[in-house]
């Protein structure tokens, strides 16, 4: 026979446990993995990997002599280069573009090639040990162009 305080614990117990487990789990937000081509040495390039290992991503680090040919067959227009180039869910993603305009990219996924913050702007993630002294200004461009366009300003 079960006494009354024995099922009054048991119903607790039971409460508890249905609580625990009927609570929906959250699962973490899916890594996004990109591959970053840089110079063989480049401090900047490899704070911007981490800024963006910081932000949610998986980053593949290629360092290579020269990126001439990546940014070539990359399609990223002359004249507007930066110092790296991201590949990142079929897109390319080239200098030091802040996370809130690839996040921006990825979830608009627009009908372009990819993005670029030409040269090596200061108070750009991996060049920020100066504050901007302007607004950083992405630009997008489309496969086989050398067309630009303002994409976005941070």
């Amino acid at each position: 026979m079960i006494s009354r305080k024995s099922e009054t614990t048991i119903g607790l117990r039971l409460a508890v446990l249905w609580m625990f487990f009927s609570v929906p789990v959250v699962q973490a937000a899916e890594t996004i993995k990109a591959t970053m081509y840089k110079p063989l040495r480049c401090g900047c390039c490899d704070d911007y990997a981490k800024y963006l290992e910081q932000n949610g991503f998986e980053v593949e680090i290629k360092s290579l002599r020269s990126l001439s040919q990546i940014k070539r067959m990359a399609g990223v227009p002359q004249g507007f280069e930066g110092c790296h180039t991201l590949m990142v869910d079929g897109y390319v993603v080239d200098g030091l573009v802040p996370v809130n305009t690839i996040n921006k990219l990825l979830t608009e996924r627009p009908n372009i090639k990819g993005i670029t913050l030409p040269g090596m702007p200061w108070g750009a993630p991996g060049m920020d040990s100066r504050p901007k002294d302007a607004p950083l200004v992405s630009y997008s461009f489309k496969a086989d162009s050398s067309t630009t366009s303002v994409y976005a300003q941070d």
